[in-house]
């Protein structure tokens, strides 16, 4: 694949750029597997409905058709699970998470790499995606199939890691 540039100009990054070098969602890093890809998360329900709200240009037009979003504000109920599951972007500043790169934290640098970039980030964000899988163990430790309702703010952090929940 050649390299393609993608341009950015959005309320977090002005004249930034990057470049795809993989073919979208392939040749992933070996051990990280997203259950879900970013069009499936914003169509479940995802952060609030608040995220990439004014980044659409940046993704392919299919992953907004039916996504849940509110440009105005978080919604708790526009999650899967309708319950709140994110802290504030400041509290993820503060503690060093966010890149500049990725001003939004992990789900835009998954954005990013499901459509093909690759950068010096990638084996720390996936570190900290295999780091979610605690509440894996959790979940299926203390829930059952036939509660739904069981732990629904863990399993709503697995889904905005992309870890899907409907069926443990």
């Amino acid at each position: 694949m050649n390299k393609i540039e993608v341009n950015v100009d959005d309320l977090m990054q002005k004249k930034f750029s990057y470049f795809l070098t993989e073919a979208a969602g392939t040749n992933f890093h070996a051990g990280f597997l997203p259950q879900l890809t970013p069009k499936q998360m914003l169509t479940l329900g995802v952060f609030g409905g608040k995220y990439m709200t004014d980044c659409t240009k940046e993704f392919p037009d299919d992953w907004f058709e039916n996504a849940k979003l509110c440009h105005e504000k978080h919604l708790d109920e526009l999650n899967f699970y309708g319950v709140n599951a994110s802290l504030p972007l400041s509290v993820w500043q503060e503690k060093g998470w966010i890149f500049a790169d990725d001003p939004r934290g992990w789900f835009q640098w998954y954005c990013r790499y499901y459509m093909g970039r690759r950068s010096e980030d990638d084996l720390r964000q996936i570190a900290r995606w295999k780091a979610m899988t605690r509440h894996l163990g959790q979940l299926k430790k203390n829930c059952t199939p036939e509660n739904p309702d069981c732990r629904r703010r863990q399993k709503q952090a697995l889904l905005n890691w992309s870890y899907d929940c409907r069926n443990l």
